[in-house]
Parts: structure tokens; C-alpha cells; sequence
């Protein structure tokens, strides 16, 4: 009778690969007004918007694993400035002012309206923008008419739902399915991400990564 051969130890499972290793992180400076100072052009950009309180602070803090890369403010809408963040010493990150709060004058968000469609038009290095929205309320006026900015420039554009942690599964689902029939997107194109848990986190930074690969959208 031969010998049992012992059983082989299996080899735990390797984890994921991250999409993005962030080794280095350098606040460059903000843009204040429309043409105003900016940094060199060199490095491709990507930019993230949404309006005031959408949670883009926490998701940029969660994207790069930094606790305090970006401030999270207890007042929405102060955030005033355009600043550019390079990553890596190989692209930038554009954190625009967010939009649509309540509490800030009229005349306030207009100021910002110039600022923020004025990059967009004329950013030569710009490759294109993550676009914020709360899964738990229907896109705002605002919100459709940064999409509306999006589509005239043909600006390519990664849509991400915030703070799904937040909701239950069911309900995450339909809201998912609300939001996309609303914005006329197969729910495919939106990442669900939630900045406590991280869920969504490497799909995004997957997905940065793949933007950055393709070359310019504006026509030569």
C-alpha cells in the first residue's frame, strides 16, 4: 500500500494589482481667475468636477490613499480656485471648484462659471474629467448643464456615483438605473464608488489610468 502524499498547502491568492501606485504627490498652485496663473504645460491633466457637497474631497483623498490630500470641508462651496496636483511627476489632477451650493450667492456661481468653463475650453494638456454625482438625488440643473458643457466640447468623461455606501443594495441599483435614464448613459458607464469603503476605488483609477494613455480629444 503506497503512502498518502500530503496534501500541498494552497497558495493564498495574490491581491489585486493597483491600477495607480501613487509615490509622489505636489500641490503646484491654484488658478484664481479665468487666464490667469497656471502651471507649465507639460503634464497631461485630468480634472474632477461636481457640485458643492457631491464628496469630491473624500473621493480624491481615497483615488490617491492620502487622508488629507484634499481638504474636506465642513462648508461646501468654499473651494474657490482651480488647483492642479502633480502625480507621480507624470500627469496632474485638476480639482475644480464645486458647483451648485445653495448658500453661495447668485452672483458668486457665476464668477465661477467663467473659471471653470474657461480651463475646460482652453486647457491644451487637459485629457478629460471625472464628473461627480450623488447617487441619492437626481442629477441638478447644474449637473445637466455641466453635462450639456461636456457633450458641445466632446470632452471625454468618466462618470462616477458618490456615496453609494450610504444606500442599501436594492436601492443603489435603481438609483444607478435612475440616474443613467436620466443622463440618457448605459449604466456601464457610471462607477459606483464609495469613499468609506473604497468600493470603486481601482475601477476608477483604472479607468484615469486608461485615459491618460490616449492621446489629445481636441482636433489639431
Amino acid at each position: 500500500m503506497e503512502d498518502a502524499t500530503p496534501d500541498t498547502p494552497a497558495t493564498p491568492p495574490l491581491p489585486p494589482k493597483d491600477p495607480m501606485v501613487i509615490r509622489h504627490l505636489e500641490f503646484l498652485g491654484p488658478m484664481a481667475q479665468d487666464g490667469g496663473w497656471r502651471p507649465t504645460p507639460g503634464l497631461p491633466e485630468v480634472a474632477f468636477a461636481g457640485r458643492s457637497n457631491v464628496g469630491k474631497s473624500s473621493l480624491l483623498n481615497k483615488l490617491v490613499r492620502r487622508k488629507a490630500f484634499a481638504r474636506v470641508s465642513n462648508t461646501p462651496g468654499r473651494t474657490r480656485e482651480i488647483n492642479f496636483f502633480a502625480v507621480n511627476k507624470t500627469f496632474t489632477f485638476v480639482d475644480l471648484p464645486g458647483y451648485g451650493y445653495a448658500r453661495i450667492s447668485k452672483g458668486r456661481r457665476e464668477e465661477w462659471k467663467p473659471l471653470i468653463e474657461g480651463y475646460l475650453r482652453t486647457s491644451a494638456e487637459l485629457r478629460g474629467i471625472v464628473q461627480l454625482l450623488d447617487v441619492r438625488h437626481d442629477p441638478t440643473v447644474e449637473d445637466v448643464a455641466m453635462f450639456d458643457l461636456l457633450a458641445d466640447l466632446g470632452l471625454p468623461t468618466i462618470v462616477v456615483a458618490t456615496k453609494i455606501d450610504k444606500m442599501k443594495p436594492r436601492e443603489l441599483k435603481d438609483r444607478m438605473h435612475a440616474i443613467a435614464v436620466l443622463l440618457e448613459l448605459e449604466e456601464d458607464q457610471m462607477i459606483a464608488f464609495s469613499a468609506v469603503s473604497g468600493v470603486g476605488r481601482d475601477a476608477l483609477a483604472e479607468a484615469i489610468v486608461e485615459l491618460l494613455a490616449q492621446p489629445s480629444w481636441r482636433a489639431p
